[in-house]
C-alpha cells in the first residue's frame, strides 16, 4: 500500500509541476504586414489595439512604441517596433510577474498574444477597407 501511495504522490507532483505559472517569455518577432498598409496605419493599428487592451502606448521614437500595462500590482513594459513591412513585440521590463532567466508569469504571454491577435485583426480590417 505504501508503494501505491508513493506512486500516486509522484504522479500528482509531476502533473502539478507541468502546470507551473512561469513560462519562457514570448516575443513576437518580425510579423509581416502583408496588406500593403503604410507605416502610419500600422502605427495606428498598434496604438488602437494596445488602448483597447488597457496598455498605455507611447511613441518613443519613429518606428518604436513603448507599451505599459498595469494589472493590480503587476506591471509589464514592452517595445513594439514597426514599419510598413513588419512589426515585433519585445519584452523590456516587468514588476511582480516572477521574471527570472528569460521566464515570466504565464499571464504576460497571454497579454502579448492577445495584443498580437488584435493588431493582426486591425491590419486585416485596414487592408479590406483599402480594397
Amino acid at each position: 500500500m505504501n508503494f501505491k501511495r508513493c506512486l500516486a504522490l509522484l504522479a500528482v507532483s509531476v502533473v502539478l509541476a507541468g502546470c507551473g505559472r512561469v513560462q519562457p517569455i514570448k516575443n513576437v518577432e518580425n510579423v509581416p504586414v502583408a496588406f500593403n498598409v503604410p507605416a502610419a496605419s500600422v502605427k495606428q493599428a498598434i496604438l488602437a489595439s494596445g488602448a483597447d487592451r488597457g496598455w498605455v502606448m507611447t511613441e518613443t521614437s519613429p518606428g518604436v512604441i513603448r507599451g505599459e500595462l498595469f494589472v493590480r500590482s503587476h506591471r509589464a513594459v514592452i517595445d513594439v517596433l514597426y514599419s510598413d513591412k513588419s512589426y515585433s513585440i519585445d519584452y523590456v521590463d516587468s514588476e511582480n510577474l516572477k521574471y527570472s532567466d528569460g521566464k515570466i508569469h504565464r499571464n504576460y504571454n497571454r497579454w502579448i498574444n492577445n495584443l498580437d491577435v488584435d493588431i493582426r485583426k486591425k491590419l486585416a480590417v485596414l487592408s479590406a477597407s483599402k480594397s
